[in-house]
C-alpha cells in the first residue's frame, strides 16, 4: 500500500495502472478523547492495585513470577510522555541513565491537522517521545504502568514498551495508523528510511490499538485489513479496542477490531459485568 498526494487527474492516471487493485481515499478521523487536564494539575495518588488489574488476576499471575518481562508491547496513540514516572523505567529506550529514541519511538505525524488550531505542543516530526492529548499515556498505563512504589496500575509492569503517535490533536488517518503498524513491523532509528533502516528483530511482541477507523467519517472499511494481517502474519499481535457503540450486540463496527487478525477487547465495570457503552460481538 502506498499513500500518494495527488489530484483527480492523476488519481484517473493511477486507477488505469494493470498493477494498481484498488484506490482508496485517506480521511480525517476524529477520535473523541477525555479532555487533558489544565496544566500542573494532578490527580489524588493512587494505592495498591488498581481494581481493572484485580478485575483479569494479574495479581495472581504476578505471583506466579510472570509480569511480562522479555515481552515489549508497542502502542500508538496521541503519544506517549516517556518520562512519566510510572512508564519511564519500562520505556525501551532507558536505561536507568541516558534515553536513545531510535528504534523506540516514531512520529507519524508530520504537519497540522486541518481541523485543529495552528501548532501542536509536541510539534511535529518530535524527535522525542511526546503525548499531546494524554490518552496514549492513559493506556500505556494501563498496560506496564508501575511507578516502583505503592501505584500498581498497569498489567504487566515487567514489560518493555515503545510507542508511535498516529494522531494530531484527536485526528488521524488511515496513512497515520498504516505508518505506525510499518514502524513496528521493523522500527527504525528517528528521521531514519523505513526500508534502508529497518530492524525486524526489535519488532515489539505486542501492539495495542486504542482507537478505531470508522466508516461513518469516510474511512474505507478494508483500507487496513492487508496491513493488519502482514503484522499478524510477522507474528506480532495485534489488540484493538472494541469500540465504545454498545450495548447492543453485533456493534463492533469500525478498523482494527472487525478483523479477524486483530484480539478486539471490551469494557467491563467495576462490578465485574460488561459496561454499558462497551461494543459488543455477535
Amino acid at each position: 500500500m502506498l499513500a500518494v498526494r495527488g489530484d483527480r487527474a492523476l488519481v484517473t492516471r493511477l486507477a488505469a495502472r494493470p498493477e494498481v487493485a484498488r484506490i482508496a481515499a485517506n480521511p480525517r478521523v476524529r477520535h473523541v478523547l477525555p479532555e487533558p487536564e489544565p496544566s500542573g494539575v494532578r490527580p489524588l495518588a493512587l494505592e495498591g492495585i488498581e481494581w481493572g488489574v484485580a478485575r483479569v488476576n494479574a495479581d495472581d499471575v504476578w505471583a506466579l513470577g510472570y509480569t511480562g518481562q522479555g515481552i515489549v508491547v508497542a502502542g500508538q496513540d496521541t503519544g506517549y510522555d516517556w518520562e512519566h514516572p510510572a512508564l519511564v523505567n519500562q520505556y525501551r529506550g532507558y536505561n536507568g541513565f541516558t534515553a536513545t529514541h531510535d528504534y523506540n519511538w516514531h512520529d507519524a505525524i508530520h504537519a497540522n491537522d486541518s481541523h485543529t488550531p495552528a501548532g501542536n505542543r509536541c510539534g511535529f516530526d518530535s524527535p522525542v517521545p511526546c503525548d499531546d492529548r494524554s490518552h496514549g499515556t492513559h493506556t500505556m498505563g494501563t498496560i506496564v504502568g508501575d511507578d516502583g512504589s505503592d501505584n500498581q496500575i498497569g498489567v504487566a509492569p515487567g514489560a518493555r514498551w515503545i510507542g508511535c503517535r498516529n494522531m494530531e490533536d484527536g485526528w488521524g488517518t488511515p496513512a497515520t495508523y498504516a505508518e505506525c503498524f510499518e514502524f513496528f513491523l521493523a522500527p527504525y532509528p528517528v528521521g531514519g528510511d523505513p526500508f534502508a533502516d529497518g530492524v525486524p528483530g526489535l519488532a515489539p511482541h505486542v501492539i495495542n490499538n486504542s482507537w478505531t477507523c470508522p466508516p461513518s467519517e469516510g474511512c474505507d472499511w478494508d483500507a487496513l485489513q492487508a496491513v493488519v494481517e502482514n503484522v499478524r502474519a510477522a507474528g506480532i499481535v495485534v489488540v484493538a479496542s472494541a469500540g465504545n457503540s454498545g450495548s447492543g450486540c453485533s456493534t463492533v463496527l469500525d478498523p482494527p477490531a472487525i478483523y479477524e487478525a486483530a484480539f478486539s477487547v471490551g469494557a467491563c465495570s467495576s462490578s465485574d459485568v460488561i459496561a454499558s457503552f462497551s461494543s459488543r460481538g455477535p
